[in-house]
């Protein structure tokens, strides 16, 4: 797969010189915030990884290639609505590469191409799940993430789904939830879902022995790591819950199935919020970025010293 993935020379010197990279996603940059605040937002999450202590690899797909970290200028580039782009998952990868295609990764999509390219650790905002309503509605991230061995830092998964069923299909699939600096498992835009994680930990370095002992017996799935979002920008969990039922009373009016819903939900919901869960997303974002870069740094001190060992 390797004649598939383009590598930055920032990316290249960092694996070089066997330094912490965080992966980061483009489907929130082509598909999931508006013009320009999606590119205003992928620089500021790039900023914050190097800020503390690692270099990001931002993921996306390029004439039909994986784009292992990106200049300023494909950022721009894949965040201007005037390029066409698709999601990039799993279903996806043969049909874009043989169309010479552009695209964001989704979670999924990214978790392949990170993985291809060496890198453990990935930040993103909120992983798919199961949807409300359709049990056999269920996002390729859940079987992506029993399979790839990666710390994936997330604000839990994006409210609009059913959290309940989601826990329940990533515990059948193998995948440790792990709360940071909390023991329940936050949904996105709020801090409670009212449902418990497998163990709460304190710190990056907790996290990263977690996962070296985890990988070590060959355990090949990604430890997912769920981290509130900021008190400031979080919304209480009852409102959200309020919101979302009028966003689906509002999908099932118009008829809007399949992969149009999430668009909508979460379009609608920023609606009826009066634009408080835009503002939580892209605070959880940047949340999310610095803390997978101290995981990053941690995870790599640790790999560094059984090298030598």
């Amino acid at each position: 797969m390797n004649k598939f993935l383009i590598f930055s020379q920032t990316i290249q010197f960092a694996q070089a010189q066997s330094k912490p990279i965080v992966a980061l996603e483009t489907a929130v940059l082509t598909h999931g915030l508006p013009y320009p605040t999606n590119i205003i937002l992928g620089l500021e999450m790039e900023a914050l990884v190097r800020e503390n202590g690692a270099e990001p690899a931002t993921i996306a797909m390029i004439n039909g290639k994986f784009h292992i970290g990106l200049t300023k200028d494909q950022v721009s580039f894949l965040g201007n609505p005037s390029t066409q782009t698709t999601k990039i998952s799993r279903r996806d990868i043969g049909i874009a590469m043989a169309n010479h295609l552009n695209g964001g990764t989704t979670v999924c999509g990214t978790l392949i191409a990170a993985n291809a390219a060496r890198i453990n650790v990935f930040a993103t905002g909120g992983i798919g799940g199961v949807h409300r309503g359709n049990r056999f509605d269920i996002s390729a991230d859940l079987q992506e993430l029993s399979r790839t061995p990666m710390v994936v830092v997330c604000a839990g998964a994006k409210s609009i789904l059913d959290l309940p069923a989601t826990l329940e299909y990533l515990e059948t699939m193998g995948v440790p939830i792990i709360g940071y600096k909390t023991d329940i498992f936050p949904a996105f835009f709020s801090r409670n879902s009212g449902l418990p994680v497998n163990i709460s930990v304190n710190s990056p370095l907790e996290v990263a022995k977690i996962a070296i002992n985890h990988w070590a017996m060959g355990l090949n799935s990604a430890i997912l790591l769920v981290v509130p979002p900021p008190e400031k920008s979080a919304i209480d969990y009852e409102k959200v819950e309020s919101i979302i039922q009028q966003a689906l009373e509002e999908a099932e009016k118009q008829g809007i199935h399949g992969a149009n819903v999430t668009p909508f939900l979460l379009a609608k919901v920023n609606e009826l919020s009066e634009g408080r869960s835009m503002k939580s997303n892209l605070e959880l974002l940047k949340n999310n970025a610095r803390i997978a870069a101290n995981v990053s740094v941690e995870l790599n001190k640790l790999n560094s010293q059984h090298k030598n060992i």
